[in-house]
């Protein structure tokens, strides 16, 4: 052994490195931590723009955890990280005495599955970096989710770990049945006994009169001081799908003052709250009536002690909200109704006193039985909240609040506007979304709501909320925008396809007013837009009405119930070949297939393989030659996928 891995030569010590876009990379993240501080190394969690490459070695290693985004990036979160490390001027020695390992997020529907990671540890290797673990990849396409590849690999690493930095004398790894200490601690701020004002703006649901907006009674105004964030006002939150239609789909539409520029495939991030209900009803599960309305403020917790330097607590700017009491806690922070992570059975399984209870929890985390833990929280879709009063005898200390509940992410919607909709004549910045009410019966007669949208379903016209622009990663250039395109949106994929085609019609706009009497260079458009029926399912009809002669373009329909044979988007490519290779292959247009991340992006793939193969007519190509071409086009960036 050598002496820098000999036990007690150096501060074992491990940083954990992760790039999420939605959150499932920070849990990771999280549990890895978790693993290595049961293994006695002074562990530390973060997002990778948190640190910069120089600092890793002085670690014992490092792990990294990066989803994928977009057209194969890194996550926002770890794009300062990954641009640091693309500097011309590092050599192939500059992280040379970093040891690392690293665990990759995707989703193989996507044509680059786990890019993102496979191109970080590509680059770590280039610049010297040691690789102590093989990567590994979880696939969001798993029959039993990310934790079907991730627990089969962090049980192998663990034992790696075990062998390759033996513990110190006389220690044992921390059972799993043995809680790890909170690193963060809520505690009353000051007096203990005084209460907050009872007016807290935005920690309440002030109701409406039921008929002044039927369904629209919730008036809110965010008071979180979420970093990165935009104020907006919603002025739009429309149904367009019939009341008596299984699926509530809105038009909404939210201004900022701010003059701003975006992009088609550009997102909005919403970060919901929780009903008052569920926040009384966990409060009441829980015991904390007493503590709920008073002040309370976040401090380290004694494990943070060993860290040269406190990490960033797991809400930032926290000690900005305006008079912070449990109950604000939990209503804009925690997010109750979340599917539970095996971690989360690991955490309150030691805030019981029941012993049937106890057992039962921590069989959940034991890797044998997965199957069981994914059929008792993903297959029914189980809460959090329903989880607990399974298991009513579960008290966490509310003091532990934050070291046991998830804390709420936001969620991303594509912006579905663009061109002249996306400025307003007082110069202020519109954006508008169209989002489909997630509501639906479990196999166990349990009905569910999405938690962003169960609150976005209930906000008035004037309520504020605190949202972020984030890019996205259609990255669509002039020349393509103006060039021949095909766009496949069904459903509310047709969003950032809307963004485009009216990104176009803006273009062509600014053209005619510089070049009267000038016909614009601009392509053609084919939209094959899909849906189940034509009556309740046709988004933005009368934009395709207003603007097929603006910018020439073609709308082909795919209304998979309208008639007793289905018919899908990808069956419109398989009815004019010819068309579609014209298109692509002699004019070098572009493709965006925006939508389900399910079996449509393959099947459309399937039929553009097959309009390469036929569309000539003449057998020019076989299959191997079609399948080149299209990755030719992903290569440069003719073919983009956006789907979620």
């Amino acid at each position: 052994m050598s002496a820098d891995l000999a036990p007690g030569s150096q501060k074992r010590s491990v940083l954990v490195l992760y790039a999420s876009e939605t959150g499932n990379a920070q849990d990771v993240a999280e549990e890895l931590g978790d693993l290595a501080e049961r293994l006695h190394f002074v562990t530390q969690v973060s997002e990778m723009n948190n640190f910069k490459p120089e600092t890793l070695a002085s670690h014992t290693f490092t792990i990294f955890v990066a989803s994928t985004t977009g057209q194969g990036d890194i996550p926002g979160n770890g794009g300062l990280f990954w641009k640091s490390l693309l500097l011309k001027r590092l050599t192939s020695t500059f992280l040379e005495g970093v040891n690392f390992a690293s665990f990759g997020l995707g989703d193989s529907s996507y044509p680059k599955f786990n890019w993102a990671s496979r191109k970080l540890h590509k680059r770590l290797i280039q610049l010297g970096a040691n690789e102590i673990y093989p990567c590994g990849e979880a696939d969001q396409r798993h029959p039993e989710g990310l934790e079907g590849t991730f627990i089969p690999w962090v049980l192998s690493f663990r034992k790696h770990l075990l062998d390759k930095y033996p513990l110190p004398e006389g220690k044992d790894p921390i059972p799993d049945d043995v809680k790890l200490p909170p690193k963060w601690l809520l505690q009353f701020e000051g007096a203990a006994d005084i209460p907050a004002e009872p007016s807290i703006p935005g920690n309440k649901e002030p109701q409406t009169v039921p008929n002044e907006q039927p369904g629209l009674r919730r008036l809110d105004h965010d008071v979180r001081p979420l970093p990165d964030t935009l104020k907006a006002t919603l002025t739009k939150n429309k149904r367009v799908t019939p009341q008596k239609h299984w699926q509530d789909v809105r038009h909404i539409a939210l201004t900022v003052p701010e003059s701003l520029s975006y992009s088609p495939g550009d997102m909005i991030c919403v970060t919901p709250k929780n009903f008052d209900s569920d926040v009384q009803h966990l409060i009441e599960m829980m015991g904390w009536e007493e503590q709920a309305d008073k002040l309370v403020t976040l401090i380290p917790g004694e494990s943070l002690q060993a860290l040269d330097i406190l990490p960033s607590p797991p809400i930032v700017n926290l000690e900005n909200y305006p008079q912070l009491t449990l109950r604000a806690l939990v209503t804009d922070y925690l997010d109750v109704r979340a599917i539970p992570r095996r971690s989360f059975f690991s955490a309150i399984a030691h805030y019981t006193p029941d012993e049937t209870h106890k057992e039962r929890l921590l069989e959940f985390i034991v890797p044998e039985y997965l199957d069981e833990f994914w059929d008792y929280t993903s297959r029914p879709r189980r809460s959090i909240l329903e989880v607990l009063q399974e298991f009513h005898s579960v008290r966490v200390p509310w003091q532990h609040a934050l070291s046991v509940f998830p804390i709420f992410r936001g969620r991303q919607f594509s912006i579905a506007s663009g061109g002249p909709l996306k400025r307003l004549p007082d110069g202020s910045t519109q954006f508008e979304l169209l989002i489909a009410i997630v509501k639906y019966q479990t196999v166990i007669k349990r009905i569910r709501e999405g938690v962003c949208t169960r609150y976005l379903s209930v906000l008035r016209p004037g309520s504020t909320l605190r949202v972020q622009l984030q890019r996205g990663g259609l990255h669509s250039s002039i020349p393509q925008l103006t060039g021949p395109t095909v766009l496949v949106g069904p459903g509310t994929g047709i969003a950032p396809l809307r963004s485009m085609i009216w990104e176009k019609a803006g273009l062509v706009q600014a053209f005619r007013q510089k070049h009267p009497g000038v016909q614009p260079p601009i392509g053609p458009t084919i939209l094959l837009y899909g849906g189940r029926n034509r009556t309740a399912d046709y988004f933005f009809e009368e934009d395709w009405e207003e603007l097929k002669d603006e910018i020439d373009l073609t709308v082909l329909t795919a209304f998979s119930r309208d008639q007793r044979h289905k018919i899908y988007v990808q069956d419109l490519v398989r009815e004019d070949f010819g068309l579609f290779y014209d298109l692509l292959r002699n004019r070098n247009g572009s493709v965006y297939i925006c939508g389900s991340s399910g079996r449509m992006p393959q099947a459309i793939r399937e039929a553009l393989i097959e309009t390469f193969e036929h569309g000539k007519g003449t057998g020019e190509w076989n299959r191997q030659a079609a399948e080149e071409y299209l990755l030719g086009m992903e290569r440069s960036g003719r073919y983009k996928q956006e789907t979620w």
